[in-house]
């Protein structure tokens, strides 16, 4: 978060602008409130306290990362110079409310699912590097993880699955390496069904149904039923996924699913920032 840092640092020297328009108003003492327009979660918190701490600003927070806001509840109250006071508004409201909008997404998510299936938001990883830590937080925010599981494990994505030239050509070439496989099909070698049955045959602990397609996945569990009864193999789904689409995948038995859009270009949490003297 170098970056990140040294925009604090620019944040906090003396501009100009404000010398020349304040005047000797600009250490005059002010207080502001920051505060919710729409209900959700929020994230993005300990950054925003970076933030004012480099301007010099006492923050006093009464809400933090992970915790539900509802309409017109105060999430902080600022007191500092009126310089740093007008400078922190959209540095403070830039931080919080993308973040807390991909985090209410995640958590509406979380709420559909019931406990019933594991959801994860992977593409955090393909934000730009100078924001991806702060969508990686904003979706733990939200109660979802971001990798497909816990352990271990390489994932073997449709370049790699070309690159050997199949399933299991794929699944043989990283065999004796101890970490858990999981492996995406998407019907590119054989039946996308045959190739699920392929990836069990050859030790994948998780198989992938990446095509989006509802059609794809229902062949891929009913191909797969008997081989999963009998082991720990987990079907996950991606592509396309909305949040209303999490109850259907709960019916049909699907074990991960992995939503990207839905939740990371979910539309900000709406604030406000007022001076009040």
């Amino acid at each position: 978060m170098k970056d990140f840092e040294n925009l604090l640092a620019a944040m906090a020297l003396p501009d100009p602008f404000y010398g020349k328009v304040l005047g000797e108003s600009r250490n005059r003492p002010l207080t502001a409130v920051l505060g919710a327009q729409g209900e959700g979660r929020l994230a993005g918190i300990p950054l925003a306290q970076d933030a004012a701490r480099a301007l010099g600003i006492e923050g006093f927070w009464k809400k933090q990362t992970g915790e539900q806001i509802q309409k017109g509840e105060e999430i902080a109250r600022f007191r500092g110079p009126a310089e740093s006071i007008l400078k922190l508004e959209n540095l403070v409201i830039g931080l919080i409310a993308k973040p807390s909008g991909i985090a209410t997404a995640a958590a509406k998510a979380v709420h559909a699912a019931e406990g019933r299936l594991r959801l994860v938001s992977g593409g955090w990883k393909k934000h730009p590097y100078a924001i991806r830590e702060m969508v990686r937080q904003a979706v733990t925010a939200g109660g979802m993880g971001q990798r497909i599981t816990d352990q271990p494990f390489l994932y073997l994505d449709k370049n790699y699955v070309r690159l050997f030239g199949g399933i299991g050509q794929t699944l043989q070439a990283v065999a004796a390496e101890g970490a858990i496989k999981v492996i995406q099909v998407r019907g590119e070698f054989a039946p996308i069904a045959e190739e699920a049955r392929e990836a069990i045959r050859h030790g994948a602990a998780v198989v992938m149904v990446d095509t989006g397609s509802c059609e794809d996945l229902d062949k891929v569990l009913q191909a797969t039923k008997a081989q999963r009864l009998s082991s720990e193999v987990q079907i996950a789904f991606a592509g396309g996924i909305r949040i209303e689409d999490i109850p259907t995948l709960v019916r049909k038995g699907v074990d991960i699913a992995d939503i990207g859009a839905a939740i990371l270009d979910a539309r900000w949490l709406e604030l406000s920032y007022d001076v009040l003297g």
